[in-house]
C-alpha cells in the first residue's frame, strides 16, 4: 500500500524543516507523496521539486504536489482553503500572494508594537533576524521567539493566553475572500479543498451552511483526513463530502518541531493517506 500527506508546511512559512528536508523526511517515512501548503506562499516548492528530481536520481522516488494553503474570510475570522496542483508561478496567483504577504506583515508589525507596549522585549526587526530570510512571519514565530527568549513558559501559554485572537495584543489581518480564493486557485490550474472543517468548531448548521455555500463559489473537495480527527470526525466529513459531492483530501498539516507530537505522514499515528485519495483527486482535476 502507497500512502501520501497532502498537508504539509515548511520553515518557508511556518514549519521548521526546509523544503529539502522534507522532501528527505518524506523518503525516509516511505510516502509516495506529499503536498507542499505553505501558509500563503509558494516560495519553496521549487527547492522541493528540484530535491525531489535529485533524489529520484539516486532511485529515491517521491512526488512533490505544488500547493498552498490559503487564510480566507469567513465571518469576522478565517478558514483556510488548500489548493493542489497549481502552476505556482502563475502571475495573478502571484499578485494575490504579495497582497497576502503585505497585508501579514503589517499585522505582524503592529501586533509587535502592542506586545512591546505590553512590557514584552520584542520588535520586528529582532523577531526576523531570529528566522530564515524571506520566512513567512506567523503568531507562531512570535510564540517561538518569545519562548526560546524565555519570555513565556511555554509555546501553547502564547497562543493561549497572548497571542489568541480575544487577547489584547491580537491585530486581525485582511483576508481573501472564499469566492476569490476558489478562483485563483481555479485559475491556476489547481484544486480548491477546504481544510480542517471541524477546528474552527462551527455549529453543526452553521458548518454544513458554510460547505453549501462554498460548494456553489466552486469548491471541489474537502479535508477528511486529519491529524486532529477524533471518534467519529472521519465519518462526518465523509458525510459532507458525499453530501455535496467533494473529493476527499487528506494531510497530517506537519509543522515540524512548532507542532512537536505531529509526524509526516502519521499525524499522531493513526494517520494512514492511501495513494488512491490522490489519484481521486487527480481525475476531478481533469474534469474541473
Amino acid at each position: 500500500m502507497k500512502y501520501i500527506d497532502l498537508h504539509v508546511h515548511s520553515n518557508v512559512s511556518d514549519g521548521t524543516f526546509t523544503p529539502t528536508q522534507l522532501v528527505k523526511e518524506a523518503i525516509h517515512c516511505k510516502l509516495s507523496a506529499f503536498a507542499l501548503t505553505d501558509h500563503d506562499t509558494t516560495d519553496g516548492i521549487l527547492e522541493a521539486q528540484i530535491a525531489a528530481r535529485e533524489a529520484k536520481k539516486s532511485g529515491k522516488a517521491i512526488e512533490v504536489i505544488s500547493g498552498v494553503e490559503l487564510s480566507v474570510a469567513y465571518k469576522n475570522r478565517d478558514i483556510h482553503m488548500i489548493g493542489l496542483f497549481l502552476d505556482y508561478q502563475n502571475s495573478i496567483l502571484q499578485e494575490a500572494l504579495h497582497k497576502a504577504k503585505e497585508s501579514r506583515e503589517n499585522r505582524n508589525q503592529k501586533m509587535a508594537e502592542n506586545l512591546q507596549k505590553g512590557g514584552f522585549d520584542i520588535d520586528i526587526e529582532r523577531l526576523k533576524n531570529n528566522f530564515e530570510k524571506d520566512t513567512i512571519l506567523t503568531r507562531a514565530h512570535f510564540a517561538q521567539y518569545l519562548f526560546q527568549t524565555k519570555q513565556i513558559p511555554s509555546i501553547h501559554a502564547a497562543f493561549h493566553n497572548i497571542l489568541n485572537a480575544d487577547g489584547p495584543y491580537y491585530v486581525p489581518r485582511k483576508y481573501i475572500e472564499p469566492e476569490k480564493a476558489i478562483h485563483l486557485i481555479k485559475q491556476s490550474g489547481g484544486i480548491p479543498i477546504l481544510a480542517h472543517p471541524l477546528i474552527y468548531h462551527l455549529p453543526e448548521e452553521e458548518l454544513d451552511a458554510l460547505i453549501a455555500m462554498l460548494k456553489e463559489m466552486g469548491l471541489e473537495g474537502i479535508e477528511v483526513f486529519y491529524s486532529a480527527n477524533t471518534g467519529f470526525d472521519e465519518a462526518i466529513l465523509r458525510r459532507y463530502a458525499n453530501k455535496y459531492n467533494l473529493v476527499m483530501s487528506g494531510g497530517s498539516d506537519f509543522h515540524g518541531a512548532n507542532k512537536p507530537l505531529i509526524s509526516l505522514g502519521t499525524g499522531k499515528g493513526n494517520l494512514r493517506i492511501p495513494y488512491s485519495i490522490l489519484e481521486n483527486i487527480k481525475k476531478r482535476l481533469d474534469t474541473i
